[in-house]
């Protein structure tokens, strides 16, 4: 009889962080032979839905795209190399076209020992139109970006009508500012947004013993938490890393041949809320909003704090409908945070943490899952849920908020979601309306951690196909699998699946994808639907006083043929990325918008409606609704 094959990880000490003692891998152990379900939501009988014809159609090759993301690839098993990058759409020259920016990394180490040298860190792309890309980014100054890339976060915030840029990264962070469209300089540093570590720029050996922590920055997002008009920055952190911490971990399989390390075996990290005090300048304000979330190890006088956290994806939604931005934060491992938007002392406001007691932390197993990716929508007439990207053999959990409460629920059974979901390991995440319906569906970009892991698990494979789920708007079971023969096979072709966005890319009224894989090329995929279902395309501008340029947390109502939908200006969705901030809303077959009405974002905002919009694309200008 062969001998089963398994996984011994042993742990030591390093620059006084603990890391533990035995530890099974969770994406390695093999499965029990049933899973138990982890939802108490009895499911819905499921009944297999017809879903429309629609086709998505690889056309990275004629696009012009050829971002190929660099992961490190160290050969030593760095947890950053697992990880991935993010993917920004957004329009940086302001032609009216959306532009795409793809985030990389760099070969370990940073030295003077790397034999070749890698591509630039990040690839912009400039839309030509047709669905032609170009890239700029020796031209407009990000040719020679030096960085170990995570996140990407674009808002206008000095409000001078130009889109800029955060880089979240391994090391020191990035802001770059948008010059009259044409050019990007890294003010990070003067900002007050880099941090205070970087990458060593040491030889190999160096390297791989280096012990004190490097920041390790995930998912961004600008958003403006105090109702000034300015936008202010929050930047996720993984965990407390180092090559040396990592290193200490030794996890085998098998045969002696290293594997990744579980984030359990490292100490968790702070989130990061940065203010933005104006002129160029953002001021670190975590502890004093409430951002901080600790807590001591055992209940003795002297028992060491440590951070909670291990924050991956980062959502900003109005959840209360109070006019304050929340904050919706997906942790790995640990349990999610809910930052509740509050009045603070002296006119000032701050952060609750509070989803332990609003059910917005754990799924209704109780226990933490591997949340990766997040994102926050209506997902049915006045009923809106975030959704989570979990882990292998985890179900995506998709939080219902109750009307009227600030309540969440797991309704991932009866939205349909827990059997289809479960499989794969899920990171990138998002709500679009790809059918221009009305009804917002939902895509799951997958892909392993680990490249052995059919050795461990034969019903895993590294690369993975992504999941399209459409809204079938029935409350007995709203998402059904999507597959290729009504997706198209080009879209459920096997990638290591990270970050992931969307943008009507070649201005037909229709949502676009883009895909990024984790160590490999990226994916441009153009949607086919015909031109049944109208949508209208809203470019919504704050008047960069009362509301920041970018309209960053405007809810918009949109009235057409009978019908209302609620959509939100958000910065980041789902994982390490964004979409346009121009909202497509899918209108079925009416052939225009009967009444928009627009929340802008600030404290003095205000609210403004325009009428009779025919379906395309129209700019809404803060103080000029007509």
């Amino acid at each position: 009889m062969p001998r089963p094959l398994h996984l011994v990880v042993a742990a030591v000490a390093v620059a006084g962080l603990a890391v533990g003692g035995y530890f099974g891998f969770k994406w390695l152990k093999k499965p029990p032979p049933e899973v138990a379900p982890l939802d108490t939501h009895k499911p819905h009988e499921r009944q297999k839905r017809d879903v429309p014809a629609i086709t998505f159609t690889d056309v990275t090759a004629a696009s012009g795209v050829k971002f190929h993301h660099n992961n490190g690839d160290s050969n030593e098993k760095l947890l950053p190399e697992t990880m991935g990058g993010g993917v920004a759409v957004f329009d940086y020259d302001g032609d009216g076209k959306p532009d795409i920016l793809f985030v990389g990394g760099i070969t370990w180490p940073v030295g003077p020992d790397i034999p070749t040298a890698w591509p630039n860190s990040l690839k912009l792309y400039k839309n030509l139109g047709g669905m032609k890309f170009e890239d700029v980014t020796g031209a407009v100054g990000l040719g020679s970006v030096d960085c170990y890339g995570m996140g990407v976060a674009v808002g206008d915030y000095d409000n001078d009508g130009r889109p800029d840029i955060f880089i979240s990264c391994v090391g020191k962070h990035r802001l770059f500012h948008n010059r009259d469209g044409k050019w990007f300089v890294d003010v990070a540093e003067a900002a007050g947004v880099a941090g205070m570590t970087d990458l060593p720029n040491v030889k190999r050996d160096e390297f791989l013993k280096h012990a004190p922590p490097i920041p390790f920055g995930a998912s961004a997002t600008f958003l403006d938490y105090d109702g000034d008009g300015k936008l202010d920055l929050f930047v996720c952190h993984y965990l407390t890393w180092s090559p040396a911490i990592d290193k200490s971990i030794n996890a085998t399989l098998e045969g002696g041949k290293r594997a990744f390390v579980q984030p359990k075996d490292f100490q968790g990290a702070q989130c990061t809320l940065y203010r933005n005090a104006g002129g160029g300048k953002f001021v670190d304000v975590t502890k004093d909003t409430g951002i901080l979330v600790e807590e001591k190890e055992g209940t003795a006088a002297g028992a060491q704090v440590r951070p909670v956290g291990k924050s991956l994806g980062v959502l900003v939604c109005d959840a209360d409908g109070d006019g304050w931005p929340d904050l919706y934060v997906a942790n790995d491992t640990v349990r999610n945070f809910f930052f509740h938007n509050v009045p603070g002392p002296n006119g000032t406001r701050r952060f609750e943490e509070k989803g332990l007691p609003i059910g917005a932390a754990y799924a209704d197993s109780g226990a933490p899952r591997a949340g990766m990716g997040i994102d926050w929508g209506e997902f049915a007439p006045g009923r809106f849920a975030a959704v989570v990207a979990n882990f292998a053999n985890e179900p995506l959990t998709f939080f219902e908020k109750t009307p009227g409460k600030l309540l969440f629920s797991d309704s991932t059974a009866v939205a349909g979601l827990s059997a289809p979901s479960r499989a794969p390991l899920k990171f990138g995440t998002f709500f679009f309306d790809y059918d221009n319906d009305g009804r917002l569906d939902l895509l799951v970009s997958n892909g392993h951690i680990e490249p052995d892991v059919a050795t461990i698990q034969a019903s895993q494979t590294h690369a993975q196909p992504v999941h399209l789920y459409w809204n079938t708007g029935d409350d007995q079971c709203f998402f059904e699998p999507v597959t290729a023969e009504h997706g198209g096979k080009d879209l459920f072709a096997p990638m290591v699946g990270r970050g992931c966005t969307y943008a009507d890319l070649d201005g037909d009224g229709d949502l676009d994808l883009i895909l990024v894989a984790n160590g490999g090329p990226a994916r441009v995929l153009r949607n086919d639907a015909p031109n049944t279902n109208k949508s209208v395309r809203l470019d919504l501008r704050g008047d960069g006083t009362k509301s920041n340029r970018s309209a960053i947390g405007a809810v918009v109502t949109v009235e057409a043929g009978g019908k209302t939908y609620v959509r939100h200006v958000a910065g980041a969705r789902g994982y390490l990325s964004q979409p346009e901030l121009v909202l497509t809303v899918g209108i079925g077959t009416a052939t225009r918008a009967d009444k928009v009405t627009v929340r802008w974002p600030g404290k003095d905002g205000g609210t403004e409606t325009w009428t009779n919009l025919a379906a395309g694309a129209h700019i809404l200008e803060q103080g000029k609704a007509k």
